[in-house]
């Protein structure tokens, strides 16, 4: 349950190292018969299938285990990333993101997300600290690719609205550091605190285009 990385990997080794083979000699005789099947997706698709197969029955194993479901989760986004990058899967076919949106399992991955953005671990340290932990702080917090392919809109919305929740979170701890610090204005804690606010407003303004 603590490697789901083993799996996952191997399935990318079998669809990278069968593709040429695909490619090559089972696609033309496809093509020959008229058929519209694409081998290569084909091929992908079953093997995609086994990996639903086996999430379907790992996640209620890991479900209440903060640990394992997060370390998951990171995994299947890192496999989905390069299924449809580096093997052009098709967001029409089955994939992950369909087990993962299931209702326990989603509300679950929200509840995980909040918790981690939110613990004093991740989030007071950045607020004396440079530039680079802030921007680390807001591409954590604020990454697309973590939804972007849930298969339905209210999924995605549901994550954009904890990311809203969260952003405002992060607003109210740094005005409250920001008052503890009024009076030393000039103070390395206070213009990082500032500088992160320019940061998060800069980043959210070049992504006002990202529908």
């Amino acid at each position: 349950l603590n490697k789901p990385e083993w799996y996952l990997t191997q399935v990318l080794m079998w669809i990278g190292n069968h593709s040429k083979f695909l490619d090559d000699k089972i696609q033309p005789i496809l093509d020959k018969a008229g058929s519209s099947v694409n081998a290569g997706l084909e091929f992908s698709r079953a093997l995609v299938m086994l990996i639903l197969e086996k999430l379907a029955a790992d996640i209620p194993c890991l479900l209440y285990d903060d640990t394992l479901f997060c370390h998951l989760v990171d995994e299947v986004l890192l496999f989905e990333r390069e299924l449809y990058s580096v093997h052009g899967y098709l967001s029409s076919l089955p994939s992950c993101m369909h087990i993962l949106s299931e209702e326990s399992c989603f509300q679950r991955w929200l509840t995980v997300e909040k918790k981690c953005k939110t613990s004093s671990a991740f989030c007071w340290p950045l607020y004396c600290t440079v530039r680079k932990n802030v921007s680390t702080y807001t591409a954590a917090l604020l990454k697309y690719d973590k939804y972007k392919n849930l298969p339905t809109a209210s999924r995605k919305l549901q994550f954009l609205g904890l990311q809203k929740e969260l952003v405002d979170d992060f607003r109210i701890r740094l005005t409250q550091v920001m008052k503890e610090e009024t009076r030393a204005s000039l103070g390395f804690r206070y213009c990082a605190i500032l500088n992160a606010v320019n940061y998060i407003a800069t980043v959210l303004a070049d992504w006002a285009d990202n529908v």
